[in-house]
């Protein structure tokens, strides 16, 4: 059983840079048909002042983090035996190209189900840029099953 005294538990927090190149890429790779997500001269037009994030693009760059793998290594998960449970997103402000974001990371819960057999741990993670505002919060459920 994961232990629950890493509700709560925070890891360091790391900071990202937002590439022209990247948001491209992934809003040619992801459909993303409006121009705004491609075109500075659209993105302008529609009176952003660069081009802004895409949806879900957060999760990528949260990836980025110097250890990916460090709430699983913290909890000593076996990644054989991970499901990816949900993920969702609440955005309370945008994010342009060339923005520094900043990802915290905490274990918001830990909890099972079927007697133990699925154990699930819920990350949440608050994402603010370069002035502080708050970006986004990212929730991600990473499932563990047993036997």
């Amino acid at each position: 059983m994961i232990d629950r005294q890493y509700i709560g538990h925070r890891m360091p927090a790391f900071s990202v840079d937002v590439e022209k190149g990247r948001l491209r890429f992934f809003a040619k790779a992801t459909g993303q048909t409006d121009p705004v997500y491609t075109d500075e001269a659209a993105a302008r037009a529609a009176g952003h002042p660069g081009l802004p994030v895409p949806p879900t693009f957060l999760f990528c760059l949260e990836m980025e983090s110097p250890d990916p793998a460090a709430i699983r290594n913290l909890l000593a998960m076996d990644y054989r035996k991970l499901l990816h449970g949900e993920q969702g997103f609440s955005y309370h402000g945008m994010a342009y190209a060339g923005d520094k974001l900043t990802f915290e990371q905490r274990i918001e819960d830990i909890y099972d189900k079927k007697g133990g057999l699925l154990e699930f741990v819920v990350r949440l993670t608050r994402v603010t840029n370069q002035n502080g505002q708050h970006i986004a919060d990212l929730r991600a459920v990473t499932v563990l099953r047993h036997g």
